[in-house]
């Protein structure tokens, strides 16, 4: 660790004290099924749902940019049983804004364990620091269920502050949706596995989600890498809306989720800005609703931004979806300066 490239990275470093009985080291391959295990039952205990599983941690950790040597860290017993585990992420440019992700198992909890890894990661993203604009704000963000109470008064102790509210929200459908009605002019395809394909698809997807509150660009190799990893990646459930030879729109979506099999889910939906207001986010939703019910299935779910600058929860409730879970976006400021990520919709 080059404890050098900020002057308070080796501060917070010696501010990270670990509970006696207790040692730390990266993550290894090795550790991915007890690492799955430990998640789980976090999730169990929060949200009643087991969401990890051991080809997402082996896919993360193969992104371009994540260094598991020194993003990670194992918390264990001195008997080898693991307690807890972190990881950092700054692999959007600039690099200004580090994610930091953390699980204490309930039996380990209340000992400190979670302070030791808040602390750490925070030593590590101070490292990214050298690597931002001289003038930019640089911040540490994480996330917490709304329930999750003992995570929401470590970070409040801890410095953090509450900046967004994230929902979950489904449709269970009991009829076949609407059919979709496209503006004149749009027609919809399914991706294609090529490269040029992939790269517009990328575009296109940096475009919308711009105006998407703390936006920060995901280099392609990074973003591609996600989709080639996706165990459940299918093409056949990208749509893709065509105006001519230019994407308007994108739904890319995948046919399950780890913690649900029934349910279909939308990674990310949305239309550019030549395109908006003109109804094609709703045909859309309404096209993956139809190629999900003829696959028989019948809940299907996406994630959103419960403050959303483009009005996003209020197209998801005309189609019928309603709030299935909330989350809780925190931050805390490293170092002052100008805010580079999106945080207000400025269509000039």
């Amino acid at each position: 660790m080059n404890t050098q490239s900020h002057p308070n990275v080796q501060a917070l470093i010696e501010d990270a004290v670990l509970p006696q009985g207790y040692a730390v080291r990266p993550a290894h391959p090795d550790d991915v099924s007890a690492l799955t295990v430990l998640v789980n039952a976090c999730f169990m205990e929060e949200v009643s749902t087991a969401p990890q599983s051991d080809e997402m941690f082996l896919a993360d950790w193969g992104t371009p940019g994540f260094d598991r040597d020194t993003d990670t860290w194992v918390i264990h017993t001195l008997d080898g049983d693991i307690a807890a585990y972190g990881e950092l992420w700054n692999v959007q440019e600039p690099h200004v804004h580090s994610f930091l992700w953390a699980r204490v198992h309930p039996d380990h909890r209340d000992q400190g364990i979670g302070t030791y890894l808040l602390r750490r990661m925070e030593a590590r993203a101070a490292e990214f620091i050298p690597l931002a604009p001289d003038d930019a704000r640089i911040v540490t963000r994480t996330g917490a269920v709304k329930q999750a109470m003992p995570a929401r008064d470590l970070l409040a102790n801890e410095g953090y502050e509450q900046v967004r509210v994230f929902y979950r929200m489904v449709i269970e459908m009991d009829a076949p949706p609407p059919a979709p009605v496209w503006p004149d002019g749009i027609t919809v395809r399914t991706a294609e596995r090529t490269d040029a394909d992939f790269r517009a698809i990328h575009a296109a997807d940096a475009a919308i989600f711009q105006d998407h509150w703390g936006f920060l660009p995901v280099p392609y190799d990074r973003w591609l890498h996600w989709v080639e990893n996706e165990p459940d990646f299918d093409p056949s459930l990208w749509f893709i809306a065509m105006d001519g030879d230019e994407i308007a729109a994108i739904s890319l979506c995948r046919p399950r989720m780890t913690e649900d099999p029934g349910l279909g889910w939308i990674d990310d939906l949305g239309v550019l800005r030549p395109w908006r207001r003109q109804g094609l986010g709703l045909a859309l939703l309404h096209h993956a609703f139809g190629v999900f019910w003829e696959r028989g299935t019948r809940k299907v779910g996406l994630g959103v931004d419960a403050q959303s600058l483009t009005g996003a929860t209020r197209l998801y409730e005309k189609a019928g979806m309603h709030v299935w879970r909330q989350s809780l976006s925190f931050e805390k400021e490293l170092r002052p300066g100008i805010e580079l990520s999106t945080q207000t919709l400025d269509e000039n």
